[in-house]
């Protein structure tokens, strides 16, 4: 990869535009795993610099604290209580604004590189009610002048928590500066939960399962504050870990060791696949490393939870910053690279700087309590993927996603660009005006497909995809990965399939009014835990659900990334005549 040139893969556009979708795939998979994305080093640069950014603001922040003093007089204040309740503030207003998770060319946003306030501070752009026929006052999928009010106060709100000082001494965690005024917190917490009831998309922007969980801890008294931030830390670690142990996540280690900008080695690269060129399913390298990265996961934060001083909590944490380094040094996809930084801040001022706060200081059940609430998440997340966000469900990097396949014609795109009111263009105008021409755009287009099919569900969205458009001419149409529709219509995307389903189609179509067959989405949900199928569904957006049926996970993950021959289980198909889809049970009613 160059410092200012993208790496492209080498191919003669004449003879590789006449192949099939999948033998196009092919040459786009080779180049992936050997150079990943083909990112120019100035742009990883740029990631790095934002990242400083993110921590010198946060530096500042803290310093204009009255009591904490001293630029490079850290290990004086960072085990302050209000230092950690102010870096989850901050990174919870850097978040919600756009700067944070999903930010910039690494997650397909080129102009602009970030939507969220510039979406949600507009009226009339599209919002996405969590549960509009059950929560009063929330129907609708458009936003008023309420809505950008409450998101206006909710920022708000966050500077004057971060521009306020301590509320003086507290003797049961040693400080004299003190921690924010809980009516502060409060205050966050409701704009947050009156938001979220209006937008879901707002209120898992601003990370809410992370940073607001924290928020609630800081509502307690006393060492109930480190406990529960504790606990927090435990759950989000042991949930990622648990939603790991599938056959999903070594794909997820091989994919994002070929993008990783610090390893260069096109040979190194090669090693985390089982055969290159010919056999691209995650080599043993991989396998190895999500089986070591996933027990360090899950167990090395017990240790740092339970061990209360010398050498197994001090190595406990070195443990785990490396591991969040490590991911951050990768500079993944969706780039949550802020995240992996407080998570590292986390481990040194919790774990460190108040080693001997454990259970035995708990002054009420109050932690357990938001703890169980946590891991209750986890567990629904993971056994219904489809009514829980992988975000609450804490199923992080895991491969394991709920996705959507958009099949469009360029008029449906047309009338986006019309009826919707946004910021950013449809991701094939951003593209070809990124790249050049449309042929450039076009060949990092399938970039995108390689990279979708190189996760284990991509094999089985392709296959999918031709049943999507059954009946149609598969030439008359763009796929397009439901992240960059939701990035144009809703402002923000994270890889949340939730933001990108029935609910935003049928918001699309109230604007747009698709013809039959102008519009066609497969919606693949990700795999519950205790099973081995994944559910799907087929959509028109102007006639509604027309399939619903599972692919099986082993059949997936042993076919290469072009394969599209995935064997397909239908449970109901749409007849002339019939009613909708029934509700899903989950046993097939007939297979092909």
């Amino acid at each position: 990869m160059g410092f200012l040139k993208q790496n492209a893969p080498v191919v003669d556009y004449q003879e590789w535009s006449k192949g099939t979708r999948a033998e196009k795939i092919v040459p786009m998979a080779r180049h992936w795993a050997e150079v990943g994305f083909g990112t120019p080093v100035a742009l990883h640069l740029f990631y790095v610099v934002k990242v400083a950014l993110y921590v010198l603001g946060a530096w500042l922040v803290v310093l204009g604290t009255d009591g904490i003093d001293g630029f490079t007089e850290v290990r004086q204040w960072y085990a302050e209580p209000i230092v950690f309740e102010k870096i989850v503030l901050y990174t919870m207003l850097y978040e919600v604004i756009g700067l944070g998770c999903g930010f910039g060319p690494l997650n397909n946003r080129f102009f602009p590189p970030m939507g969220s306030i510039l979406y949600w501070l507009r009226p009339r752009t599209i919002r996405l009610p969590p549960w509009p026929g059950r929560v009063p006052l929330t129907r609708g999928t458009t936003r008023t002048p309420v809505d950008v009010l409450l998101y206006a106060a909710l920022l708000v709100m966050l500077v004057v928590a971060l521009c306020s000082n301590g509320t003086g001494p507290i003797p049961e965690l040693g400080t004299e500066v003190g921690v924010l005024p809980v009516w502060q917190i409060a205050t966050i917490l409701a704009l947050l939960a009156v938001l979220g009831l209006r937008d879901k998309v707002v209120f898992l922007a601003a990370r809410a399962e992370v940073y607001a969980s924290f928020a609630v801890a800081f509502m307690f008294t006393g060492a109930d504050i480190i406990l529960a931030a504790k606990l927090v830390c435990l759950a989000i670690w042991l949930g990622a870990a648990v939603s790991k142990l599938t056959k999903h996540f070594p794909f997820i280690i091989s994919t994002m060791m070929s993008n990783n900008p610090v390893l260069r080695p096109k040979w190194l690269k090669r090693r985390f696949f089982e055969h290159f060129p010919d056999d691209l399913r995650p080599g043993w390298p991989s396998r190895w490393l999500a089986h070591v990265s996933t027990a360090i996961e899950g167990l090395v934060p017990l240790v740092l939870f339970f061990a209360h001083g010398g050498w197994p909590l001090t190595l406990a944490a070195i443990v785990m910053v490396c591991f969040h380094f490590g991911i951050l040094s990768a500079i993944p996809m969706g780039v949550p690279l802020e995240w992996n930084v407080f998570m590292m801040f986390s481990v040194v001022a919790l774990f460190i700087g108040h080693s001997g706060v454990g259970l035995t200081d708990m002054a009420t059940p109050l932690p357990l309590l938001l703890f169980g609430v946590l891991v209750g998440a986890i567990v629904l997340g993971n056994l219904f993927p489809r009514k829980v966000s992988f975000l609450v469900g804490m199923r992080y990097y895991a491969g394991n996603w709920d996705t959507s396949l958009w099949c469009m014609k360029p008029s449906a795109s047309e009338k986006i660009e019309r009826h919707v009111v946004s910021i950013a263009s449809m991701p094939q105008a951003q593209m070809e005006r990124y790249f050049g021409s449309p042929e450039t755009a076009e060949m990092y287009l399938y970039m995108g497909y390689a990279f979708r099919s190189f996760n284990s569900h991509g094999r089985a969205m392709f296959t999918l995809a031709h049943r999507a458009m059954a009946g149609q001419n598969e030439d008359d149409y763009v796929l397009t990965d439901g992240e960059r529709i939701c990035s144009t219509a809703v402002g923000w995307n994270f890889g949340d399939g939730h933001m990108h389903n029935e609910q935003l189609i049928e918001a699309l179509q109230e604007r747009c009014h698709f013809e039959p067959g102008e519009v066609r989405v497969l919606l693949l949900d990700a795999q519950p835990i205790h099973r081995q199928t994944q559910q799907y569904r087929l959509v028109d957006a102007a006639t509604g659900e027309f399939e619903r049926g599972y692919v099986k996970v082993a059949d997936m993950v042993t076919r290469q990334p072009w394969d599209d021959t995935v064997p397909v289980h239908v449970t109901w198909r749409k007849e002339p005549g019939d009613e909708p889809a029934p509700a899903d049970r989950g046993t097939p009613a007939r297979s092909d």
